[in-house]
């Protein structure tokens, strides 16, 4: 009993459907209560690492179907093109303020989270680390990984940078009296990502577009000045 026991957990069936498991309800919790704190990526990921600690799971093992997971990652980001095209008089109509709002964005999270980070002491390979935060993971990964950074480090900054943004990006943004649709949008893919872009989509259509542009133009900005605000005040 215990041998088959093992076979299935070696198996990177299970680990997909114990992901997905996990997923949808977490989805569905959120969806009886909208408790902030119940963020479906959150609580996935919270429950995941309590099961794998539970049953002595290595990151290893489950990592053979969270492999197969990831593989859908670069098609579910092609499929945000799919609201950008929907609202393509909208964009070019304000292509730029668009433009400016995330340029101004993109600068805004590597500064501050940068300058931060220097101010408690931190050393310059973790400023280095935390500086692109705001930007998708792979693309946080690639950046640190060229400046020298920790790349695991920049992935989980990257990680819990859109589960905060999903979490109090929209409340908070409400409480400003934000109004815009396309502000909203805007300013949630900007500052956190994907994680924040699928919050976004929650709010309606314009929103999850206007934030799957942000986080587009974010991620390439953030490569572009990332390096440029290193060679600038970390040299």
């Amino acid at each position: 009993m215990m041998e088959e026991w093992r076979v299935v957990l070696s198996s990177r069936l299970f680990f997909v459907a114990l992901t997905l498991v996990v997923f949808v309800g977490a989805q569905w919790l959120y969806g009886r209560t909208r408790f902030l704190l119940f963020n479906p990526v959150l609580l996935s990921m919270a429950t995941l690492i309590a099961l794998l600690n539970a049953f002595g799971i290595s990151y290893q093992d489950y990592m053979k179907g969270g492999e197969l997971i990831s593989f859908f990652l670069a098609p579910a980001v092609v499929a945000l093109a799919v609201p950008l095209y929907e609202r393509l008089t909208d964009i070019r109509a304000q292509r730029l303020a668009i433009l400016s709002s995330v340029t101004v964005g993109s600068l805004v999270g590597i500064i501050t989270a940068a300058g931060l980070a220097a101010l408690l002491g931190m050393g310059k390979t973790l400023v280095i680390t935390i500086a692109p935060k705001s930007a998708t993971a792979p693309i946080a990964l690639a950046v640190v990984e060229k400046l020298g950074g920790f790349a695991p480090l920049a992935a989980a900054f990257s990680v819990v940078t859109g589960v905060l943004g999903g979490i109090i990006g929209v409340p908070f943004l409400r409480l400003l009296r934000i109004q815009s649709r396309y502000a909203i949008g805007l300013a949630i893919g900007a500052a956190s990502h994907g994680i924040g872009t699928a919050r976004a989509m929650e709010e309606g259509e314009i929103e999850g577009a206007f934030a799957g542009l942000a986080l587009s133009l974010c991620g390439i900005l953030t490569a572009l000045l990332t390096p440029l605000f290193v060679k600038l005040f970390l040299a």
